[in-house]
């Protein structure tokens, strides 16, 4: 599986900006597809997902409010928008894929068997 993020760019605080994620195989729809971020010095963290079956998506608190991911199977691709952006969203954001077919998705990195190469978001005036 391959997974190619695009989207990312400069934006001001309070803008918005919508990454995408296009994804290769045609098992697409039976993956758990979740966004996770990396600031400067920090570790990785979850930033949402959603499940394969069920519709069930999850949020970090932080975004929890102002970013909605999404999913389109028949295009293979899983979409964050973000909405109120604000300084300390700045990263480089990952797309990644679960193949295990658990049921309700995980906010583990290490639950994820595929990753994306990552896009640069950065919010500043």
């Amino acid at each position: 599986v391959q997974l190619v993020e695009s989207g990312g760019g400069l934006v001001q605080p309070g803008g918005s900006l919508r990454l995408s994620c296009a994804g290769s195989g045609r098992t697409f729809s039976s993956y758990a597809m979740g966004w996770f971020r990396q600031a400067p010095g920090k570790e990785r963290e979850f930033v949402a997902t959603s499940s394969w079956i069920g519709g069930i998506t999850l949020y970090a608190d932080s975004v929890k409010g102002r970013f909605t991911i999404s999913r389109d199977n028949a295009k293979n691709t899983v979409t964050l928008q973000m909405n109120s952006l604000k300084p300390e969203d700045t990263a480089v954001y990952y797309c990644a894929a679960d193949d295990s077919g658990r049921y309700y998705p995980s906010r583990r990195q290490m639950e994820y068997d595929y990753w994306g190469q990552g896009t640069q978001v950065t919010v500043s005036s």
